[in-house]
């Protein structure tokens, strides 16, 4: 069976599946090319507020498919450059995407499908899940941001234990860390990211896209520029019609219909 990424809706969220079961849901540039086009259509569909990110069974992704690689390795290596280019067209169109995107994981979440969650704005993952960043062992460097991710969220000894000796790292731990929002039991992450995308599709979509700049915006903005990003977003987010609808609704002690 060929691996592909599935698409299915549940209310106002869209969920996208990596399929490749007989490899552990092995990612490459086909599942990586229609990851792009599912976000680039989802931005300007009003129907999605959300998007999550599954595996199919047991596991969210092993990462890279290590046969495809070999074969690349044999005289194809502009297919491998191509195929790393699409990896990070999706990695950046989630992370500039301007509605929230979850990443739902069970099982392993290895290599590239490891830079894929780090990417997503919430991760709810099984507590059995763990996660691995293992591109030394086979002679390799991390790709699809993950080195980039993990240096900004974690202590350096950590880092460089994860990803230069690729220890695995557990659920436990990255939620302690605050790495992962909520753990559950094994079996549970997708429908308890789908709970979690419902109350996100609840909230105004002007002002969640608004916030997730902010977030992002904020690793690399002297707080100087930060603070007038926020007047501007204040303001502009002041006017719309979800912030008439929020404040009257919490002032007549009502829940908000935002649009």
């Amino acid at each position: 069976m060929a691996a592909s990424l599935k698409s299915t809706s549940d209310g106002a969220t869209l969920v996208l599946t990596i399929s490749n079961p007989e490899q552990h849901n092995a990612l490459g540039p086909e599942i990586y090319a229609a990851g792009v086009e599912a976000i680039n259509a989802a931005e300007t569909n009003p129907d999605v507020r959300s998007i999550v990110i599954a595996g199919e069974g047991s596991t969210f992704s092993a990462g890279g498919n290590l046969h495809r690689l070999k074969a690349v390795r044999e005289g194809q290596l502009e297919l491998q450059r191509q195929s790393l280019e699409s990896l990070n067209s999706w990695i950046e169109a989630i992370r500039s995407f301007p509605k929230p995107v979850i990443a739902a994981v069970e099982g392993a979440a290895a290599g590239a499908g490891f830079s894929l969650v780090l990417a997503c704005d919430f991760v709810v993952a099984a507590d059995s899940a763990y996660f691995l960043m293992a591109h030394s062992k086979i002679g390799l460097s991390p790709d699809g941001g993950g080195c980039w991710q993990l240096a900004r969220a974690l202590p350096r000894p950590l880092v460089s234990d994860a990803v230069m000796r690729g220890t695995r790292l557990s659920a436990a731990t990255l939620h302690r860390y605050g790495l992962i929002n909520e753990l559950t039991a094994a079996g549970q992450a997708l429908g308890a990211a789908l709970a979690l995308a419902a109350d996100l599709n609840a909230r105004p979509s002007n002002a969640l896209g608004d916030i997730k700049d902010l977030i992002g915006e904020a690793q690399t903005q002297p707080l100087s520029a930060h603070l007038e990003r926020e007047k501007e977003l204040f303001m502009r987010n002041l006017v719309h019609a979800n912030a008439g609808e929020g404040i009257a609704a919490f002032l007549e002690k009502r829940s908000p219909r935002f649009r």
